[in-house]
């Protein structure tokens, strides 16, 4: 089968079967054209909230496709390839974070949506990259642990001087693998291109940007800009994804390094054989998990809307 027959017959059987396909932006090329939706994590499951369909394809990775289930406990959901995880959320765990409140007690803990859906249990409210700064700015506790994304603890704290932040030592190893002589090359390579990039990466890179934003602020920001060269700071599928957006402009990764493998690991063929229903893991939650996540989530949407 051609990448095209396979496409035509998955849009067939995701009719026939109840299913909506979600797709994180991060994903293939060829994923992203079968999906109903394509965005972050968070949006998508608030996407995946409001649609009909009893079945949710959610091509991603596992923590994307436990909020999805915490938000619709009602619904199948599936993850097209079960070796689909994420190293950040699998920093921490509950039990490490109880040592770390009893290091900063009486802090406020502020979760990064990149966590699995059982240590959200035990946390305050959750957070994206982009509502991250204007929650933490309207929680009423003045002292914040933030895990487990130190870059983007760090650039949040950094909005927020008037309140006292601490960290897990964790992160995203792809991004924090940008170096500062990367972004000069890139740089002295493309003089006249505006340089994008995710708070996920290290201090020293994110101050040499031009906009500093999550993947759906990055992407935004390039539609709406004049600009007709962008060096792109987050993960190498977007520099592709906006090409084929906007073939007007000129797209340049800021490393090579910048590639998920975790997300690269779904293929088209899972969704596929996950739209047949020989293929893929359902996400099952318990009754505790689902409601202790979905509590720390409601926080996040009563304070960032």
């Amino acid at each position: 089968m051609t990448i095209r027959e396979i496409q035509e017959e998955i849009l067939r059987l995701k009719k026939e079967n109840d299913i909506c396909i979600l797709a994180h932006a991060y994903q293939n090329q060829e994923i992203l054209e079968i999906a109903d939706y394509v965005g972050d994590s968070y949006g998508l499951s608030v996407q995946a909230a409001k649609d009909p369909h009893g079945n949710i394809v959610m091509c991603g990775v596992r923590f994307m496709a436990e909020t999805c289930k915490v938000l619709s406990p009602e619904k199948t959901v599936w993850l097209p390839n079960p070796m689909a995880g994420c190293p950040m959320a699998d920093q921490l765990d509950p039990e490490m974070l109880q040592m770390l409140k009893q290091k900063y007690p009486g802090y406020a803990v502020v979760a990064y949506i990149n966590t699995s859906s059982e240590l959200k249990t035990v946390c305050d409210v959750c957070v994206t990259s982009s509502s991250a700064v204007k929650i933490c700015k309207a929680m009423d506790e003045d002292r914040i642990l933030f895990i487990p994304d130190q870059n983007l603890g760090q650039y949040v704290a950094d909005q927020i001087p008037e309140k006292t932040f601490a960290f897990y030592s964790g992160g995203c190893p792809r991004h924090f693998s940008v170096q500062d002589f990367e972004v000069r090359q890139a740089r002295a390579a493309h003089p006249d291109a505006l340089f994008l990039v995710h708070p996920e990466c290290r201090p020293s890179v994110t101050a040499q940007a031009d906009y500093v934003g999550s993947t759906t602020g990055i992407m935004d920001f390039v539609r709406k800009s004049d600009a007709k060269e962008y060096i792109i700071g987050t993960e190498n599928s977007i520099a592709e994804h906006l090409q084929f957006e906007c073939p007007e402009k000129e797209f340049y990764p800021v490393s090579v390094n910048l590639s998920c493998m975790n997300m690269r690991v779904t293929s088209l063929m899972d969704v596929y054989h996950c739209v047949r229903g020989r293929g893929g893991e359902e996400i099952t939650l318990t009754e505790e998990v689902l409601t202790g996540a979905r509590r720390c989530i409601d926080r996040m949407i009563e304070l960032g809307g």
